[in-house]
């Protein structure tokens, strides 16, 4: 890449894009510049072809447009926050342009799109880090670096919740001699009630000085529960010291080790007030990629709910639960893969209401399916707008009305964004 003066312009940032780039216009062609926000003027250096424009290097900000001080003294190295130096309107509208652009391009009404419902920093309560011992130095814990393998060694970080936070540095200590030079591993930190639970993925299996140390640090930093494993092998518990559990509509749900939990119990919240609205006085309601039991129990104080997910270990944890609960005749549940056997119109003609909250590939195959149905509500959660919409204009050419769109801001200061859609025949 040329580095001469005449690749050195002067630009305005018009906006932000999908991907959290600044993004302005150079002979009529995008220039995507990192961690701009609208209304910046800047210097920049062009740089390599990007789809139908270029990258762009910022060298100096000339005037500053919608832009704040970042929070967090990792940012611009971290990759975990692309968006803390936008000012909060910018923030919200570009999470709000984020939905609406997807929309419009599956030819959808975007102007339903509903304000940002906004979420407060220090809450995260789930979190992968990585973890790396270099040939020399020490053991570096924390998130990638932006389009990058490299680790920023996590020292403060405004997103996680501070159960989280504090057991960082212990991390960095443990892993030293879990590591040899040269190798990573990670760390994924759930805080559930009773404390933290931990699972470590790990290059080899311990020795029993390793397991002896991993019970030891278990003790040491009152865990609830530290796991490891190998790979996508199931994991292996060291030790728990107390049941890791997480409390749905006053309901207690053992978490296994690959459960998944939203990002926080605020967006717990916010998601089920919102999958509440959208399934309003259903008589009987069909909870798809159910997990644990997020939206489960909370739609069964209105009506019996029947749960499916694809993890056998997820519907264990509700069965469980619902059984403790004295709610196993209203709480019924099924383990299947939605995607290779979705259920089906003939299926679907008991229910009165669906809820779906799928991964971040979608539901292709369940909505193609819902589209043939006779189901009158539909209500989607989503945190990959792109399949959404996807998944969306399949229900809306079967018959659907998107009723209403309101996006969340689950992944706080990334481009990320959640959303939960309302969808009536």
């Amino acid at each position: 890449m040329s580095t001469a003066k005449s690749d050195t312009v002067e630009l305005s940032v018009e906006r932000v894009g999908v991907r959290g780039d600044g993004i302005a216009v150079h002979a009529g062609k995008p220039v995507y510049l990192a961690f701009t926000a609208p209304g910046d003027r800047v210097r920049a250096r062009l740089g390599a072809p990007r789809d139908e424009g270029r990258v762009g290097t910022v060298v100096e900000i000339l005037a500053p447009g919608a832009r704040q001080a970042p929070p967090c003294a990792h940012f611009g190295a971290c990759g975990g926050c692309a968006l803390q130096h936008l000012r909060g309107e910018a923030y919200g509208t570009l999470k709000e342009e984020i939905v609406r652009a997807t929309l419009e391009r599956r030819g959808l009404d975007a102007g339903i799109v509903e304000p940002l419902r906004r979420l407060p920093p220090g809450t995260r309560r789930r979190a992968r880090l990585a973890l790396h011992r270099p040939r020399r130095g020490a053991v570096r814990a924390g998130f990638h670096a932006r389009e990058s393998r490299e680790i920023v060694d996590m020292r403060v970080c405004p997103i996680l919740h501070p159960a989280l936070l504090a057991v960082v540095s212990p991390l960095r200590e443990l892993a030293a001699p879990l590591l040899r030079p040269g190798e990573s591993g990670s760390a994924v930190l759930t805080r559930v009630d009773g404390g933290l639970d931990v699972l470590l993925e790990l290059p080899r299996p311990p020795d029993i000085t390793a397991l002896e140390m991993l019970a030891a640090f278990t003790e040491s930093n009152d865990l609830a529960r530290l796991s490891w494993r190998l790979g996508e092998e199931p994991a292996t518990p060291v030790a728990e010291r107390r049941r890791p559990r997480v409390v749905f509509a006053g309901v207690d749900v053992d978490v296994p080790t690959d459960g998944f939990l939203q990002a926080s119990a605020e967006a717990d919240a916010v998601l089920t007030e919102l999958v509440l609205g959208g399934v309003g006085s259903a008589k009987h309601v069909l909870d798809l990629y159910a997990g644990v039991g997020t939206f489960t129990f909370a739609l069964a104080e209105r009506a019996p709910v029947h749960a499916v997910d694809g993890a056998r270990s997820a519907i264990a944890a509700l069965t469980s639960a619902a059984a403790r609960a004295m709610l196993s005749g209203r709480v019924t549940a099924e383990v299947r893969d939605l995607e290779t056997r979705p259920l089906v119109r003939q299926e679907l003609r008991r229910f009165d209401a669906v809820v779906f909250d799928p991964p971040r590939a979608g539901a292709k195959a369940q909505a193609r399916a819902l589209a043939e149905s006779e189901v009158p509500r539909v209500v989607a959660v989503s945190c990959n707008p792109a399949t959404f919409g996807r998944d969306a204009r399949a229900l809306v050419d079967g018959g659907y009305r998107l009723a209403r769109v309101v996006p969340v801001d689950q992944f706080l200061w990334s481009a990320q964004v959640e959303l939960v859609a309302w969808l009536e025949r």
